[in-house]
């Protein structure tokens, strides 16, 4: 027998580099609206957006679930689109959702979404505020998780397990543009970002879909000391980025995303 078989069989049962998942204390997600990757990347008016990028890992080949808005939200939160194909209001869903999976877990989730008004809110649409971005707010029960972006909170430690942060649509690129969501998200997450950074929490920045172009295709980032630098071509999506979510805190995988791979081959 070959001397070294033992060895090589130790060596074969250790994952990957990367492919083990990570479990960071905080997840903050950032949802940005219609534009393609290529609007974003390269482009001088996302200056910070292409920062980001070169500190953490930007995947160059992740794409949206569909059109228009709406679903892809859907999408992320529970993992399916419900059949939904329009930016339709109101809805009253039912299900499993990130949110009462975190919550089953002893673990915690919030929205925090730009110019709505109240926590709880339930309203379409107040100023530059929609409330077919913000997903949470269609199921009832989560009132509680469906809070105003004045309340997410400086000091991070204090953070939900997994939070949505939702620009409103002057500042999400949906009505603003691109310099405007940049500016925005250089003022309001960067301070989160470089917290993150020496903390175990992660940043993901993504677009719900892209300009109306038939591949969706779309950027993601991600953020933390446990995110390698770099590029990474893997496909991935919505329901890859829950499923990677769902196995960090040892989550049911919700709908279509039991049907995709986690994300690795990225982690420190």
């Amino acid at each position: 027998m070959n001397k070294f078989w033992p060895l090589m069989l130790l060596l074969a049962a250790q994952p990957a580099p990367g492919s083990e998942l990570p479990r960071p204390d905080h997840i903050v997600i950032v949802i940005e609206e219609n534009h393609s990757f290529t609007q974003i990347i390269g482009n001088s008016d996302a200056r910070y957006i292409n920062g980001l990028a070169k500190r953490g890992m930007l995947f160059t080949q992740s794409y949206g679930v569909t059109h228009p808005s709406q679903p892809n939200y859907l999408a992320l939160f529970t993992g399916t689109t419900l059949g939904i194909s329009s930016d339709v209001c109101p809805l009253e869903l039912s299900g499993e959702n990130l949110a009462s999976m975190l919550n089953a877990k002893g673990l915690s989730f919030a929205t925090f979404a730009q110019s709505m008004p109240t926590p709880g809110y339930a309203g379409c649409v107040y100023g530059a505020y929609v409330r077919k971005h913000n997903p949470v707010a269609n199921w009832k029960g989560l009132e509680r998780y469906n809070q105003p972006f004045s309340a997410f909170t400086s000091d991070f430690e204090k953070l939900p397990t997994v939070s949505f942060v939702v620009p409103d649509q002057l500042n999400d690129m949906h009505d603003g543009s691109v310099k405007q969501g940049d500016e925005w998200l250089k003022q309001n997450i960067e301070p989160y970002a470089e917290w993150a950074m020496t903390h175990n929490s992660l940043l993901i920045l993504t677009w719900d879909e892209n300009n109306g172009d038939a591949d969706n295709h779309i950027a993601t980032i991600m953020i933390g000391p446990m995110a390698k630098r770099g590029n990474n071509a893997q496909r991935v999506g919505h329901y890859n980025i829950l499923r990677t979510i769902s196995e960090m805190y040892g989550l049911p995988n919700l709908n279509e995303s039991a049907h995709v791979k986690p994300i690795i081959g990225v982690w420190k």
